[in-house]
């Protein structure tokens, strides 16, 4: 079956007219809107390179259905930087803080990152690593990631 779908992404609306119901929003970005910065890892919602926004709040988009994101407001890492290219805050504090390594689960982290500093505006390190639990990194340790968030934080109060 397929469904037709509305959906604002990165500040664009988007009129899909055939979109196959078991599409997930992961490859909907990827396939047919061709943002390729969100990663498939797992496919199965436990690694967390897929994180988008929608509506604000950071969800999975390998587990997520595309028909879900029917009017509602989709953000991926392409739509966090300027629209001329410059770094959003938060990236800049990644790569200044070493926090970015092969970088295939950086996205994810960053659009988690993003989601969590709407909520919280001051997190501890405590809560700065439960905000970050849903992503999986192999490489940097997580010191360095959870050091870039904290320091947005504090530059942003």
């Amino acid at each position: 079956m397929r469904g037709r779908i509305n959906v604002e992404v990165n500040g664009r609306q988007h009129e899909l007219v055939s979109v196959d119901i078991r599409m997930s929003l992961a490859e909907l970005l990827r396939d047919e809107l061709e943002l390729t910065g969100t990663k498939q890892g797992c496919g199965v919602g436990e690694c967390g390179a897929c994180t988008v926004l929608v509506d604000g709040e950071a969800v999975d988009s390998c587990i997520y259905l595309a028909v879900w994101a029917d009017g509602r407001k989709v953000t991926t890492i392409e739509g966090i930087a300027a629209p001329d290219g410059e770094l959003s805050d938060i990236q800049e504090s990644f790569v200044d803080s070493g926090a970015v390594q092969c970088g295939f689960c950086t996205p994810g982290l960053v659009m988690a990152a993003t989601a969590l500093l709407e909520r919280e505006k001051k997190p501890s390190r405590a809560q700065i690593r439960r905000g970050l639990s849903g992503n999986l990194c192999r490489c940097t340790g997580y010191a360095k990631i959870v050091d870039a968030v904290e320091k947005v934080a504090i530059n942003r109060a």
